[in-house]
């Protein structure tokens, strides 16, 4: 990838090495170093990057955690446009700066380059706030080393990426490594496995002491929460629905208030016309009531399925291939546990078979009575819906607002949404 600064060509592929560029060295390429040095060229390490940029006009905050990280995210870019803030977000939905989509879905979080590039862009554009999540993967890869930040937000932390970490004790370990210095950071204290540098923190919470505590909750429609800070209480109300929601709502009001010191009520203000992120407990259809939602994992899908208590639920749900394959049956478990209906489909298989990954989902389903299993997701979510009724809510959980679906090595155009909706006009 390269990046220019000043006319100057900084790059971290010997291969687009032109007369005086400047070669970084990331975690990911450093087996490359002498390629450049016996080539003639300058490297610098990629936590050196700043050095030649001037960020002090802009604020980068970074969210980490097993689920909300992109709910939250964009919860905080539109309370700060609404504000009247020029602010960029980067993330699993793309790129994008002061209501503009720059880029399309791409890595959570890119690499060292790629975050630079993106916060020049933002700079460029006269932004005072970059929000960016933060995955494990950024974190054990040292993508985000070199980066300044303003605020840290940590949403929770539960099992996610085994494939890659190996054990959920490496996971949390890396998970909270993000945590450990001291800079400001933004705790959701009620996460048991969080560990934190208590320098320059602030907390919010549903259940424990905290500075930003949530007193009392309702929903209809949507959500009335009550919480304290410095024992006055405030108030908002959002189209969101869920527990999980009022965490990462809390989290995004909090942080806002930390980083622009705006009352609190006008940041409240902000939430009653916002309604869910694309691909989070996003409603597609009223009549019958269907949600698509990007929860993957088993702790992700019982925040969703627990938040529909008065409904029969109808649960469409698969897994990644070549990834964790334990949490599987968990994911059949959980879903069994809450749902009327469950529907086992297959999610991005990749270089797996779906019906192998359909069977571990399976083993953790003890009474199989109400389970259909349907590898096509389109016809998945067909059979779902033809088993709606009027007090029934069809959960399409797993891909969120993903416009592919990942087989061998290929991207299919695919979109829960698009099919969802393309059913629902053609009954």
């Amino acid at each position: 990838m390269k990046l220019i600064i000043n006319d100057k060509l900084f790059t971290d592929n010997t291969a687009e090495l032109e007369k005086d560029s400047i070669f970084v060295i990331s975690k990911q390429n450093a087996q490359y170093k002498d390629i450049a040095i016996n080539g003639g060229f300058k490297t610098i390490l990629a936590e050196e990057l700043k050095n030649y940029i001037d960020m002090s006009s802009i604020k980068v905050i970074g969210i980490t955690g097993t689920n909300g990280k992109t709910t939250t995210a964009t919860t905080i870019y539109n309370i700060l446009l609404n504000l009247g803030y020029k602010v960029a977000l980067q993330g699993t939905r793309g790129f994008f700066v002061n209501e503009t989509q720059v880029e399309e879905y791409s890595l959570t979080t890119p690499v060292q380059l790629g975050n630079f590039a993106n916060i020049q862009k933002a700079i460029q554009n006269s932004c005072q706030f970059f929000i960016m999540e933060v995955s494990s993967h950024a974190i054990e890869q040292k993508r985000v080393q070199g980066l300044d930040f303003a605020l840290k937000i940590h949403t929770n932390i539960t099992r996610d990426h085994l494939d890659y970490h190996k054990t959920i004790e490496e996971y949390i370990r890396i998970k909270n490594l993000f945590l450990s210095d001291e800079n400001k950071k933004l705790i959701n204290v009620d996460d048991k496995v969080v560990k934190y540098n208590p320098i320059n923190s602030f907390s919010y919470s549903l259940d424990k002491f905290s500075d930003y505590k949530v007193n009392k909750y309702e929903f209809k429609n949507g959500m009335e929460v009550e919480f304290s800070y410095k024992d006055k209480n405030y108030t908002f109300f959002s189209k969101m629905m869920g527990i999980f929601n009022i965490y990462n709502l809390m989290a995004s009001i909090s942080a806002v208030h930390i980083l622009t010191n705006k009352n609190l009520e006008d940041i409240c203000k902000t939430l009653k016309n916002f309604g869910s992120v694309s691909g989070r407990v996003e409603v597609v259809s009223l009549n019958p009531l269907i949600i698509v939602d990007f929860a993957h994992t088993p702790d992700g899908m019982e925040e969703v399925l627990k938040s529909f208590p008065n409904k029969e639920i109808i649960c469409v749900f698969g897994a990644g291939g070549n990834r964790d394959s334990a949490k599987r049956p968990l994911m059949g478990e959980v879903a069994s546990k809450y749902s009327k209906h469950i529907v086992v489909t297959s999610d991005n298989p990749r270089f797996e078979e779906p019906k192998e990954i359909i069977d571990d989902i399976l083993a953790g389903i003890k009474d199989k009575s109400n389970v259909i299993v349907e590898e096509n997701r389109t016809e998945a979510l067909r059979k779902a819906i033809e088993m709606t009724n009027a007090n029934s809510v069809v959960l399409a959980l797993g891909k969120g607002d993903e416009a592919t679906q990942i087989i061998g090595d290929k991207k299919n155009p695919f979109s829960d949404k698009e099919e969802i909706l393309k059913i629902i006009k053609n009954r």
